[in-house]
């Protein structure tokens, strides 16, 4: 099983999102950033690896907010760790995305999201 560390970057009401490459598998779909643990890695590490490389962040890892398997019939099953960034100074840059966009929460459940974050997207919701 794969394992995979995902940020919850909230301002104000609102909450990043990012859109996957039209060349990568699930194109064009929303995910929150983070990636995938290497080896000797904790979860908080890889997050804040992750979002250096991906938004050009120094991110303060915060609290697990959620954890789940998800299962992808073409690319196996994945282990996913979401946590909530604290703090982070400066302003995420795109670096790998097709786009990168503030999403008020209450709009979050509209967009086209990976489905292996669609639960996330609806215990968010339950916060309004």
């Amino acid at each position: 099983m794969v394992e995979v560390a995902a940020g919850l970057i909230l301002q104000s009401s609102s909450i990043l999102v990012c859109q996957r490459k039209r060349t990568a598998r699930y194109p064009l779909q929303w995910e929150f950033p983070g990636g995938k643990l290497e080896s000797g890695e904790t979860v908080s590490e890889c997050l804040h690896r992750e979002l250096c490389e991906e938004l050009g962040i120094d991110a303060v890892i915060g609290r697990e907010f959620h954890r789940h398997e998800w299962l992808y019939q073409d690319s196996g099953s994945f282990a996913v760790y979401f946590h909530f960034v604290d703090s982070f100074p400066g302003t995420p840059v795109n670096n790998v995305f097709e786009e990168i966009r503030w999403i008020p929460l209450y709009e979050l459940a509209g967009i086209d999201m990976l489905e292996g974050n669609r639960e996330v997207v609806e215990r968010l919701a339950r916060l309004l």
